[in-house]
């Protein structure tokens, strides 16, 4: 009695069916609804491919479901402000408190009289202000065999450029920015939560501290640690630079003075504040930042007399896993900035700080309340253009 090989495509065979799985389930979906050509497979069969096909689409579900919970090419969060500022008043941005506030130089012939009293006393001051007693690049060889007149009615000059004022207890520079123990957070391991806070911590020397950046040059240090991956960011700050506008401002993440007009004089920029991280969405750690930098400067065409800036940034960054986000390994993405300066001009949108000198005249443009720009207890009220009680 002769025999016969199943056909490769026969069922019983190993081989693989010429009728597909889905055509197979097809078939049985329309027998079962009592429609023409039902397959004349066995039942087994039919159950088999149903499981089979039951069995892929729970699987392919699963990795769906994954991909949602894992945050998989979730694109780290753009910062997009509809508008850098709106004048001199703050600026809310995208929800997130981004704000900019810039203060008037001029003091007034009341609040220079007082600074002359103080001069005598300084602790009349500094011992009541807040910071006043914490402890948390450009030269100038002028030297002089007796104190000069400013000295003693103490205001500041080249050689004391802190004088009368509580940054003078302050760290200097880079020394001030301290960042604290990491621990794992956010998914993010220790490591990586340590590589975001020292990161931050450069971001805030290169776009604060930096001396080619303080003399108006591009901040290439400070962009080289942003994430290109954020959504216009690195575009929008690149332009703010080279042509900046009332919108589009780079005093928002940089301090610049135009080398025409003013340097910093010394080779020291005060500095205290604070810095703090969190996790933040699933994959991620926001490394938050609050810092108040102190500018003495003199004019850049000559003399001995020194004017203060003082600037407070808020920054919050964050260090994204790539593997659950859109976003480049080791990168920092800008998630809210504010700030407010004090001794700027209010009216400038060049891009640049502009103090204001004891000898200048007096500004009329300020018109919202005085502020302490050293006060470091609480985030200054939002308001038009104000005056700084003192710098």
């Amino acid at each position: 009695m002769s025999t016969s090989t199943p056909p490769e495509d026969h069922p019983d065979h190993g081989g693989t069916p010429s009728v597909s799985d889905e055509q197979w389930a097809e078939l049985v979906r329309q027998a079962e609804a009592g429609g023409a050509g039902a397959p004349k497979e066995p039942s087994a069969r039919a159950r088999m491919v149903t499981a089979r096909l039951r069995a892929k689409d729970e699987e392919a579900a699963r990795a769906q479901g994954a991909g949602r919970r894992f945050g998989r090419k979730r694109p780290a969060e753009p910062w997009t402000p509809d508008g850098w500022r709106t004048g001199p008043a703050w600026q809310e941005m995208n929800g997130r408190g981004r704000k900019r506030r810039r203060l008037a130089g001029t003091l007034g012939f009341v609040a220079v009289l007082a600074l002359l009293v103080i001069a005598m006393r300084p602790s009349l001051l500094t011992d009541h202000l807040p910071g006043g007693g914490d402890s948390s690049d450009y030269a100038s060889s002028t030297v002089e065999s007796a104190p000069s007149a400013a000295s003693a009615e103490g205001l500041p000059t080249v050689d004391e450029p802190f004088l009368g004022s509580p940054a003078l207890s302050w760290a200097d520079g880079a020394e001030g920015i301290e960042i604290p123990e990491a621990k794992a957070v956010g998914g993010m391991s220790k490591a990586e939560v340590e590589q975001a806070l020292k990161k931050t911590r450069k971001l805030l020397v290169a776009a604060n501290l930096d001396p080619a950046t303080l003399r108006g040059e591009k901040p290439q240090e400070a962009l080289d640690l942003l994430d290109p991956l954020q959504e216009g960011e690195l575009a929008r700050l690149e332009r703010s630079i080279a042509d900046p506008s009332e919108k589009r401002d780079p005093l928002m993440m940089f301090s610049r003075f135009d080398p025409h007009e003013t340097r910093v004089v010394g080779d020291v920029v005060k500095t205290s504040g604070w810095m703090t991280f969190e996790a933040g969405r699933g994959g991620s750690v926001e490394v938050h930042a609050d810092y108040t930098f102190v500018y003495p400067l003199v004019r850049a065409g000559g003399g001995d007399e020194v004017a203060r800036t003082i600037v407070r940034r808020k920054l919050t960054t964050a260090l994204y896993d790539p593997e659950r986000f859109i976003a480049t390994r080791g990168k920092l993405s800008v998630v809210s900035a504010e700030q407010y300066v004090g001794n700027t001009s209010c009216e400038s949108e060049d891009g640049f700080l502009h103090p204001s000198f004891p000898s200048d005249s007096s500004d009329p443009s300020p018109t919202g309340p005085e502020v302490d720009p050293y006060d470091r207890e609480e985030w200054q009220p939002d308001g038009a253009c104000g005056t700084v009680t003192r710098t």
